[in-house]
């Protein structure tokens, strides 16, 4: 998964690791005895407070085979904790230019939303230019690290559980699935409903998408798979009216969630957008989840953004994510809403569905392939 834009930041990590190591140099010995930190100096003089003097000295001389470990002890914590820098790094920024903007275009051609990619330049350029940087390893781990805290400014934003959420709100629980026609709305719809069923929550399914020839029978077909109820109007009827019975279906029968469909549309259909608008305030849904196909990319932002702007978005899905090897939309959709990525589709099964984790997913993009 994201295996093309994983290539595009290993390349870069290998441009920046050459700049790092080409401007580091290693630390004399009396460098490395000096404190190099507030709390260095704090040990310091806790250290040297706890010495003993000599009188007490000699009434606790260590015994024969104590002694290397005496001797390891008295030296001080602050000798053996400096002796651990290796190095230091100072890097310039027309040093890191070249990498930086090959990286630009990397991410841009990944399908990464142009602001999201500067603010991932940015937040790189705040952590590896100018400073003085002290390493213990190794270079490359000074960009692996500045990397890592780049991506996640990006891609962790408003992260909240799911079920955390649901087990939180008072029942029924109302969520509302919105996006355009054939990136599997519906399909995800049945994955959440699983999801929710295998966890102890009962759902019923509700079809707003009273528009489309056919919505009926597509998302019937799941219910009576998962051994659901579904509420559903007429083709042609008011999607509100059709969530709101399914509501008052889930509070007479104990029901736990309300998963609501809702036609699919583009964000540019102003009378569509109107209804979903409609949905918004007469349901007031407890949440209210955007769905599109990772592979969309820039589209997928694009969208993302305007159905956030028509009816606030809680979250997003993102199907076909197996199918993605680019990552722009699962870079950018959260960062451009504010609104965190809570699923990732894996495939046309009803378990196919894997719970969105920014840590993780950066993890993936920045380790070594087997």
């Amino acid at each position: 998964m994201f295996d093309g834009l994983k290539d595009k930041l290993s390349n870069f990590r290998e441009d920046a690791e050459e700049v790092a190591e080409e401007n580091a140099e290693e630390l004399d010995e009396a460098e490395l005895d000096e404190p190099e930190s507030d709390a260095d100096v704090e040990a310091e003089a806790v250290g040297d407070a706890s010495e003993p003097d000599a009188d007490a000295a000699d009434e606790s001389a260590p015994e024969d085979g104590e002694e290397e470990e005496s001797s390891d002890s008295s030296g001080g914590f602050v000798s053996r904790a400096s002796s651990l820098a290796r190095g230091r790094v100072v890097i310039d920024e027309e040093d890191l230019e070249e990498p930086l903007r090959e990286l630009e275009f990397a991410l841009l051609e990944s399908d990464v939303e142009m602001s999201v990619a500067e603010e991932i330049l940015d937040q790189i350029r705040e952590d590896l230019v100018g400073e003085e940087r002290k390493f213990t390893e190794s270079t490359g781990a000074l960009v692996e690290d500045a990397l890592r805290d780049a991506l996640l400014s990006v891609i962790d934003v408003g992260q909240f559980d799911f079920l955390e959420t649901i087990e939180a709100a008072e029942k029924p629980v109302t969520v509302i699935f919105t996006g355009v026609n054939g990136v599997g709305k519906t399909t995800s719809i049945a994955k959440v409903a699983k999801y929710l069923e295998d966890r102890g929550y009962s759902t019923v399914l509700a079809n707003g998408d009273t528009y489309r020839a056919g919505a009926n029978e597509q998302i019937q077909e799941h219910a009576d798979n998962l051994g659901l109820k579904l509420i559903r109007h007429e083709q042609g009827g008011d999607p509100t009216a059709v969530v709101y019975d399914a509501v008052e279906y889930a509070e007479a029968h104990d029901v736990d969630v309300v998963l609501g469909d809702t036609a699919g549309r583009l964000h540019t259909s102003s009378d569509l957008m109107s209804q979903l608008e409609k949905l918004d305030r007469v349901v007031d849904p407890d949440l209210t989840i955007f769905v599109d196909e990772a592979v969309a990319g820039q589209d997928a932002v694009n969208r993302a953004r305007e159905f956030d702007d028509a009816a606030a978005i809680d979250g997003a899905i993102l199907t076909m994510a197996d199918a993605d090897s680019q990552g722009g939309a699962a870079i950018s959709v959260a960062h451009v809403t504010g609104k965190p990525i809570l699923f990732l589709g894996t495939g046309q099964g009803y378990d196919d569905l894997q719970k969105f984790d920014p840590e993780a997913l950066v993890e993936d993009l920045l380790g070594d392939d087997d």
